[in-house]
């Protein structure tokens, strides 16, 4: 198992877990894998941030990372 520091913004914040500062997730774990396990579906992921990094989500998280998901944001 691997930590990592889960930030979900806005709309995603309601499928945070409660021990999102240091979440435990399997090694090899993709960002895919994640949204899936976590029951965020996928369409409403906009942008991936990891580390300040914009990634895609077939991105392998690694241990100590920083994981953002954004909705789509909007503006005017």
């Amino acid at each position: 198992m691997i930590q990592i520091d889960l930030k979900l913004f806005v709309t995603l914040a309601k499928y945070l877990p409660l021990d999102h500062g240091a979440y435990d997730i399997k090694e090899g774990t993709t960002i895919n894998d994640l949204m899936t396990d976590l029951g965020i579906p996928h369409d409403i992921v906009k942008l991936i941030f990891i580390n300040g990094k914009k990634q895609d989500c077939n991105y392998i998280i690694q241990d100590k990372d920083r994981v953002g998901l954004f909705p789509p944001v909007g503006g005017g």
